[in-house]
């Protein structure tokens, strides 16, 4: 693919990511131009705004793969992998900001690989309770759901908080709760 059909390739994911998260109704041509390009160069790529969005749904997934494979969930040390997930999901989260739970719901693809993500990140959760960095007694599903509300809360609601010191709140909060103790 030529360097300029690349940049104008990701421009419309992105414009289409931003754009269908906050109406999933948006027409294409209002995708287009948030992303300049002409209309017709996002019909020739994709025949409808189902096809964009499953477009967009896969390069999120591909991200979100990126980051647990770098955060090295199984390997590193659990506070690193912890960090390096978070720091890298968070620009994940805000520059596709498409609903996950949709997005299952669309394709049944998405969901297989989707549901293998969160398989990693349950293992992790339940890794962080067993060598004791959550307490023992603690629910690990309760503690993957705390996570990602974390996550998105970061990610979406304090957009100007940068993705290491995000890393840090999430960590901290988790690991270590808001109590006084």
């Amino acid at each position: 693919m030529r360097a300029d059909a690349a940049r104008n390739l990701t421009a419309v994911l992105q414009a289409g990511a931003r754009l269908l998260a906050e109406d999933p109704g948006t027409s294409m041509a209002a995708i287009a131009a948030a992303a300049g390009v002409d209309r017709t160069t996002v019909h020739r790529r994709f025949a409808n705004r189902e096809a964009l969005l499953g477009a967009v749904f896969q390069a999120k997934l591909d991200s979100a793969e990126r980051v647990l494979d770098e955060a090295r969930l199984t390997e590193a040390p659990v506070q690193v992998a912890l960090h390096r997930y978070v720091e890298g999901i968070v620009p994940v989260s805000r520059e596709w900001p498409v609903d996950t739970r949709r997005m299952m719901q669309k394709d049944p693809g998405s969901r297989v690989r989707r549901e293998e993500q969160s398989a990693r990140l349950d293992a992790f959760v339940r890794r962080a309770v067993d060598e004791g960095f959550l307490r023992a007694d603690t629910d690990a599903a309760w503690a993957r759901a705390v996570l990602d509300g974390l996550v998105d809360a970061v990610a979406h609601r304090f957009p100007a908080v940068d993705p290491p010191q995000a890393a840090d709140l999430v960590a901290a909060t988790l690991l270590n709760g808001l109590g006084a103790a």
